[in-house]
């Protein structure tokens, strides 16, 4: 009954843009899952799954093909989107599911392969025999042979929009539609709105980085805090030598650039190079000389 029911249903074709969607997030479950899996190892020796890292890998893969493939005709990927395998080797033009050969094969192909390059590398890395070296140069040949041919492949698809992956093609699998997709409507107001905010953003994206958002910080400062009746005296130079003009706290290896005040030397240096034109955020005094401030005092007495 269940089969017949299967087989009523009508096959829709699947967009190129959705096929690679569900690779992508294909890609993105086998990460968070390995992720996921090596946190709980965290407090153990450090390369404790170095050296069986394919083998836990293909344990894993394995499982995630036993709970979407072989039960569903379908990757996560592709369950998210609404998108399923159907049994393209098949006459019929209904909806067939995949048979247990085509699932056997999609495992041996995908996960097998993967775990074999992997462990083939390791094997073969540290080998100095004539033989291994030549095992290891025809499962290159073999690897760039399949890399070139799925290179092909996604050229076909990209033109045809079907099998978006060598496996796919091999197998006769090809992705359709679980359900016939609904067309959306998206109303003038939503497109407007949306339209208006991305050209904003632009906008803004353009323009942050062309204010000196430094600068601006020190001129308001000033204009919050103005003080006047400055003096070049030793005593005002005595008063405002305690703290940095910039960052407030006592100075290190003090500077100053021709006014009263004193900064700190990474802080006056790096604004100076940051902005040629930097002016005091005090007094608004434009940097004449970067010196060294030169007024003898004890320490005690700039404490006090």
């Amino acid at each position: 009954m269940a089969s017949s029911i299967g087989n009523e249903k009508s096959v829709n074709p699947v967009l190129r843009i959705s096929q690679l969607d569900a690779l992508e997030l294909n890609k993105a479950l086998e990460q968070l899952v390995w992720s996921q899996f090596t946190s709980c190892f965290h407090g153990f020796k450090p390369g404790v799954l170095a050296h069986f890292e394919p083998e836990v890998k293909a344990f894993l893969w394995l499982v995630l093909w036993r709970f979407t493939v072989y039960s569903k005709n379908a990757t996560v990927g592709q369950a998210i989107l609404n998108i399923q395998y159907k049994n393209n080797l098949s006459q019929t033009e209904k909806y067939q599911s995949l048979s247990k050969q085509q699932k056997l094969w999609y495992l041996i192909f995908t996960v097998g392969g993967r775990w074999l390059e992997e462990r083939c590398y390791d094997l073969f890395s540290n080998r100095q025999l004539q033989s291994f070296c030549k095992i290891k140069g025809y499962i290159n040949f073999g690897a760039g042979l399949l890399k070139l041919c799925g290179l092909l492949n996604f050229l076909i698809f990209l033109q045809k929009g079907t099998f978006a992956t060598l496996t796919e093609r091999i197998l006769g699998i090809r992705s359709v539609f679980c359900k016939p997709q609904s067309v959306r409507q998206v109303g003038f107001e939503y497109m407007n709105r949306e339209l208006l905010w991305h050209g904003f953003a632009e906008f803004l994206i353009y323009l942050l980085p062309l204010i000196n958002l430094q600068k601006l910080k020190l001129r308001i400062s000033s204009w919050c805090l103005p003080i006047a009746g400055l003096s070049n005296s030793e005593n005002t130079l005595a008063a405002h030598c305690k703290e940095c003009s910039l960052c407030g706290e006592w100075p290190t290896m003090p500077h100053t650039i021709g006014c009263s005040h004193v900064f700190c030397y990474y802080c006056i240096k790096s604004n100076y190079l940051f902005d040629m034109y930097f002016t005091c955020p005090k007094c608004s005094s434009e940097v004449h000389s970067l010196q060294p401030l030169k007024y003898k005092m004890e320490m005690t007495e700039l404490r006090a």
